[in-house]
């Protein structure tokens, strides 16, 4: 199910006026309250490989610990041939603590020669070719798609979904199930905007629990389905 009449340019301005603003309050650039995988990505000029591998690091992983994790590994292994040539306890190391460590450590080795012997060291620029990578669902391959090669891919995590449903946007049970309705009825100039300003916005303002509805700058356009409590 999906709501008719959005207005999604209104929705968008105010979200970007929001962000904004809440660079300008605080001490930080806006790269730095931006999810950990946008500014890895604009760090290292969206390099393919700097961007997989810091959005395999971010699953379940605070973006803090995300983002000096990707610096950290990155550092020392900046293309799939440095990494293969690491032992996984070393990559482990590296990028600890971040949340299932060791699985992303193996995830990454076996991602590393794939890349070296099917794509010559390359990270591939389409959906499939992702898909079949270790540890890479259709959130950390849109997010690829996006990020390192600015196609017109649709990221969908936890806050996107949670807020999509909590406004009355659409109506779905799953992420993956939010992102295919939302690839109708969401124009394509915003699909590479969307992730990055709900991640920010789900941190600070719509939160799980208790969101903070009373500063919502899209209250017009939000049902408030599902909120029992809010500030």
């Amino acid at each position: 199910m999906r709501k008719k009449n959005i207005d999604w340019e209104s929705i968008f301005i105010a979200l970007n006026k929001w962000r904004d603003d809440l660079s300008a309050k605080t001490e930080f650039a806006k790269t730095e309250i931006s999810p950990s995988v946008t500014t890895v990505a604009e760090t290292y000029s969206h390099d393919p490989w700097a961007v997989l591998v810091s959005t395999i690091l971010s699953l379940r992983t605070k973006d803090e610990v995300t983002l000096v994790a990707s610096k950290k590994l990155l550092e020392k292994t900046p293309a799939p041939a440095d990494l293969d040539s690491k032992k996984q306890e070393t990559i482990e190391k590296l990028i600890y603590p971040v949340g299932f460590y060791r699985n992303k450590a193996a995830s990454l080795k076996k991602i590393a020669k794939i890349l070296l012997t099917q794509y010559n060291g390359n990270v591939p620029d389409n959906m499939e070719a992702l898909l079949a990578l270790p540890g890479v669902g259709r959130k950390t391959a849109n997010l690829v798609l996006s990020e390192a090669f600015d196609i017109d891919a649709l990221c969908v995590d936890i806050h996107v979904h949670r807020i999509s449903n909590r406004c009355g946007w659409l109506e779905s049970k799953t992420p993956d199930e939010t992102e295919m309705i939302l690839r109708e009825i969401l124009p394509v100039k915003y699909w590479k905007k969307i992730n990055a300003l709900l991640v920010l916005y789900g941190q600070n303002l719509c939160r799980p629990v208790s969101p903070f509805c009373s500063k919502c700058v899209m209250s017009k356009q939000c049902s408030r389905k599902g909120v029992e409590k809010s500030r």
